[in-house]
C-alpha cells in the first residue's frame, strides 16, 4: 500500500512539472514560430530583390541590344531623379560634361525616343521627356513619311498629333519616327504608335493621339546619342 500512496501524494508535483514542461514548449514553440516568419520574411526579400536584378539584368540586355543597332555613337546612363512636380515631366541622368554630354542630346530607352537634355552639368544633366506640355516633336509616319508634329500633353502614355487633316493617310497602328527636321533629334527613331484616329467632317482637322514607344515611367537605364562629333575630334 506504500507504494501506491506515494504515487498518488506526488501527483501534485507531476502535474506541477507537466505544466512547467508545457509551459516551456509553448514559449519555445512561440519563439521558434517567430523566428521562423522573420526568416521567411528575409527570405522574401531577397527573393523579391533577385526577381529585380534579374528584370533589371534583361532590360539592360535590351538596351545593350539596342545600342548595337544604333549607327550613332551612344553612351548608358541611369535615371537618378525626376521632378517633384507632377506638370513637369523631367528627369535627372547621371551624365554631364565630363562624359561629354550637350545640349539638345537625345535620350532614349530599348523601346524608343523619350526626350532631349535641356541642362548639364558635371556630372548629371536635366532631361526634358517628350510627354512633356512643352515639348513639340517633328515625326513622319514611318508607313508612308508624312511628316507631322507630335506634342506633349502632360502624359506619360499620350502625345497629340496636331493639324492633321481629316483628308491625311495615317490609322491607328501607324509608327512615327523622327524626321530629323529642325536638326534636335536624329532622323529614324521609333517615337509613337497611333493609337486613335477621329475624323470630323464638321471640323478641319482630325483628332489624333498616339501612344509613346518608350517605357516613360518605367525606364530607368536609358541611352544618350551622340549624332555630333565628340568635342575637339
Amino acid at each position: 500500500m506504500a507504494v501506491p500512496f506515494y504515487w498518488v501524494s506526488n501527483l501534485p508535483n507531476q502535474a506541477e512539472d507537466w505544466a512547467d514542461n508545457r509551459l516551456m514548449s509553448r514559449e519555445r514553440l512561440v519563439q521558434e514560430n517567430e523566428s521562423l516568419r522573420t526568416e521567411n520574411l528575409v527570405l522574401k526579400r531577397k527573393l523579391q530583390l533577385n526577381a529585380s536584378l534579374a528584370a533589371e539584368n534583361v532590360r539592360l540586355r535590351q538596351l545593350l541590344n539596342s545600342a548595337d543597332l544604333l549607327e550613332d555613337r551612344v553612351l548608358i546612363a541611369e535615371l537618378i531623379g525626376v521632378s517633384p512636380d507632377p506638370s513637369m515631366h523631367q528627369v535627372i541622368v547621371n551624365r554631364g560634361s565630363e562624359h561629354g554630354v550637350y545640349k539638345g542630346q537625345a535620350l532614349l530607352d530599348a523601346n524608343g525616343l523619350m526626350g532631349q537634355v535641356v541642362e548639364v552639368g558635371q556630372r548629371s544633366s536635366k532631361v526634358l521627356l517628350i510627354t512633356d506640355t512643352t515639348h513639340a516633336l517633328p515625326v513622319q509616319i514611318n508607313r508612308n513619311g508624312v511628316r507631322l508634329i507630335a506634342e506633349g500633353v502632360g502624359s506619360l502614355y499620350e502625345l497629340a498629333l496636331r493639324h492633321v487633316s481629316n483628308t491625311q493617310d495615317i490609322v491607328v497602328g501607324d509608327i512615327l519616327v523622327s524626321s530629323g527636321l529642325g536638326q534636335r533629334f536624329p532622323v529614324g527613331y521609333p517615337v509613337a504608335e497611333v493609337t486613335e484616329v477621329v475624323v470630323d467632317p464638321s471640323k478641319p482637322f482630325a483628332r489624333v493621339v498616339a501612344k509613346p514607344m518608350a517605357e516613360m515611367n518605367r525606364s530607368r537605364h536609358v541611352l544618350l546619342v551622340f549624332d555630333r562629333p565628340p568635342a575637339g575630334g
